[in-house]
C-alpha cells in the first residue's frame, strides 16, 4: 500500500525570530556615529516615554524622592516606575543615595545641564528657511 507522505516529499518551514532586534541593532550600529552623536541619543532617551518625562518633573519640583513616593504619584506599578527609574539613572540623569533600608534619588545637576547645553545647541543650529 503506497502512503500519501511516499509521493509528497515533505518540506519544513523553520522561523527564526529574534527578540530585541532593535535593541541589538542599535548596539551593533551604535559605535559607527561619534561619541557625541551617541550622547545626545542617549540623553534623548531620558525624554522618551511619558512616564519618565513624569518622574522627571516629580524631582524638579520636589528635589527628591524614594520609589513609594512616585507609586503614590503616578498611574504605574512599582515595578514600571523602578525600571523607569533604572534606566533613568543608567543614562545619568538621576543619581541615587542608600538612606537606610530606602534608594533615595535626586536629579544629577551636572548631567541635567549637559542635556541642557547639549539641546539647546543642537535646535540652536538650525536656521528656520522656507525649504519645504
Amino acid at each position: 500500500m503506497i502512503k500519501f507522505f511516499d509521493l509528497v516529499p515533505l518540506t519544513f518551514i523553520v522561523i527564526l525570530r529574534y527578540n530585541d532586534k532593535v535593541d541589538l541593532m542599535g548596539i551593533t550600529k551604535s559605535e559607527l556615529f561619534k561619541k557625541r552623536q551617541n550622547r545626545i541619543a542617549s540623553l534623548a532617551k531620558a525624554f522618551d516615554h511619558p512616564a519618565r518625562i513624569a518622574i522627571l518633573e516629580y524631582l524638579v519640583t520636589n528635589r527628591t524622592c524614594i520609589t513609594n513616593d512616585l507609586v503614590n504619584e503616578l498611574p504605574l506599578s512599582q515595578s514600571t516606575i523602578s525600571q523607569h527609574l533604572k534606566e533613568l539613572k543608567l543614562i545619568g540623569i538621576i543619581k541615587g543615595e542608600v538612606e537606610g533600608p530606602k534608594l533615595n534619588y535626586c536629579i544629577d545637576e551636572q548631567v541635567w545641564e549637559e542635556a541642557r547645553d547639549v539641546f539647546i545647541n543642537f535646535f540652536a543650529k538650525y536656521v528656520p528657511k522656507n525649504c519645504c
